[in-house]
């Protein structure tokens, strides 16, 4: 498959795939660590959500809400989004344990102006609160035709493009983005005033939903930590080096804090755009005022959008409009093979890691394992 993005490499070279001592686990490649690349488990998804889901409801989380934020996790690694997955379960944990994180806080409508909602999120926990929000902005669609919360202080919604597909398995378009703690340079300086705030849109469709998940810069810090554990090198120069020089190489740009927004001075302005539109429409806090420690990023202001079209189309001339679109874009003339919509990678990713089981770096399964033991 031939893509308009550059290829995301597979999580290690799986040079086969062998037993593992533990029960329906296997081991994904052969590769040791001291030759740059990890040994990565493949844990049935089940057994994944299974662990997840225990370990928050002895942590005091109401059952239904547990479930769903186990499943949120669990989702983002079976769909590949690994570093907003299970990886970024143990912070959660210790954002909770600091109090950052309220568990049982939920949000609350504090405004109404029609089909636009501004809601308090109370400092619940991020995932909830964006789940619930682009509920909201679904049911206020049907409605309307066109729904929006605007939520303040909350926390990290973990993987952004969970609340696209959410709108799109819902049958509306989905747009929502969020603000983030001060971690992308404007284009042009050297210290980070800007946040790298994802933007997501999904359109849905029959023959596969059309999601675009993105952050504001070329790579996001997850997949930043990705290749740096993998021993990689960025298919391309993904942000500065600490003397203000190009660089490929993932732990020089953690360093200088200094990641590349997208389009240069253009993805610097859209992430200033995002902050603006986010804070202004929920009455939050601006990137700016969100403490620069991720342990401690708190008081996000995120927005969820949803359109319903439906009404305004006989049925199924949308879904026949998304496809010749789709169409058109994967005839592209290239060396052979099609290019990739937004989205499709992730299906294709579901589908093998619900099969094959998720891939899992050792470490962080242990570390999970021992929340739960602990507990």
């Amino acid at each position: 498959m031939v893509s308009s993005y550059p290829k995301r490499r597979a999580l290690c070279a799986p040079a086969g795939t062998r037993k593992s001592p533990l029960p329906g686990i296997s081991v994904l490649g052969e590769r040791s660590e001291s030759k740059g690349r990890l040994i990565m488990l493949r844990i049935p998804y089940t057994d994944v959500l299974d662990v997840l889901l225990r370990v928050l409801l002895k942590l005091g989380f109401e059952q239904k809400r547990a479930a769903l934020s186990a499943r949120l996790f669990a989702e983002a690694s079976r769909d590949g989004i690994y570093s907003h997955g299970l990886n970024r379960f143990p912070q959660y944990l210790r954002m909770i344990h600091s109090g950052i994180i309220v568990i049982n806080a939920e949000p609350e409508m504090v405004k109404t102006f029609g089909s636009l909602e501004r809601w308090d999120g109370k400092s619940g926990p991020g995932n909830l609160n964006a789940y619930q929000c682009m509920a909201r902005a679904i049911a206020l669609s049907r409605q309307h035709g066109i729904g929006c919360v605007a939520l303040a202080n909350t926390n990290h919604w973990m993987r952004g493009g969970s609340y696209g597909w959410q709108a799109a398995d819902a049958g509306v378009i989905g747009i929502c983005w969020t603000n983030t703690l001060a971690n992308l340079p404007p284009w042009g300086a050297s210290d980070p005033r800007a946040g790298n705030n994802p933007l997501i849109i999904a359109v849905p469709r029959p023959k596969g939903h059309v999601v675009l998940d993105m952050a504001m810069s070329q790579f996001s810090y997850g997949a930043l930590a990705a290749y740096r554990m993998r021993g990689e090198q960025l298919p391309v120069d993904g942000g500065f080096d600490t003397a203000g020089q190009f660089t490929r190489d993932p732990a020089a740009i953690e360093t200088s804090k200094r990641a590349l927004p997208i389009g240069y001075w253009k993805g610097s302005g859209l992430a200033l755009m995002l902050d603006l539109l986010a804070a202004l429409l929920s009455g939050g806090l601006a990137t700016h005022q969100i403490p620069a420690d991720s342990e401690r990023e708190t008081n996000l202001s995120q927005v969820f959008i949803a359109l319903d079209p439906a009404p305004m189309e006989q049925a199924g001339t949308l879904d026949r409009l998304a496809d010749e679109i789709v169409e058109h874009f994967q005839s592209s003339v290239t060396g052979g093979e099609r290019v990739r919509y937004p989205g499709e990678r992730v299906l294709q990713t579901r589908t093998e890691n619900l099969a094959k089981g998720i891939p899992v770096e050792p470490a962080i399964w242990r570390e999970i394992q021992q929340l739960d033991f602990a507990l």
